[in-house]
């Protein structure tokens, strides 16, 4: 059965730091995934935050995220992190991860399958809550 598992969430104080993983199980994400996060605050839609492909590492970020958060993966643990550093009050949502298999020779992978609808995600794990207080 394939998976995704979000966990690293968490209370923090504004401008501190979390680190959220998303580990996979029952498939691997070596040559072509994409591997998003998403987040959904209170009474907000879904907003995609982060994007990597696991082909090539190429990496995109939301605009409001840029420069405070890192996205990374480590395929051998089949596991994709983000690091939040400086967070806000407006970072505060919960916190999905999900992948997308998308073939191993797509490159810019997270730039090219933009434009698809989450719901086109193959895998979703699920959430994991950050509170960012001030």
């Amino acid at each position: 059965r394939c998976q995704l598992q979000a966990s690293g969430g968490g209370l923090v104080q504004a401008g501190g730091s979390l680190r959220l993983s998303c580990a996979a199980s029952g498939f691997t994400f070596g040559g072509g995934y994409v591997i998003r996060w998403f987040r959904q605050a209170p009474g907000k839609e879904r907003e995609r935050v982060s994007c990597i492909s696991s082909s090539d590492g190429t990496t995109t970020y939301v605009g409001s995220v840029k420069g405070r958060f890192t996205i990374s993966s480590d395929n051998a643990k089949k596991t994709v992190y983000l690091q939040m550093n400086s967070l806000k009050g407006e970072d505060t949502a919960v916190y999905y991860c999900a992948a997308q298999y998308v073939g191993p020779f797509l490159e810019q992978a997270c730039i090219a399958t933009a434009h698809r609808d989450s719901h086109s995600m193959d895998y979703w794990g699920k959430g994991t809550l950050v509170t960012v207080s001030s």
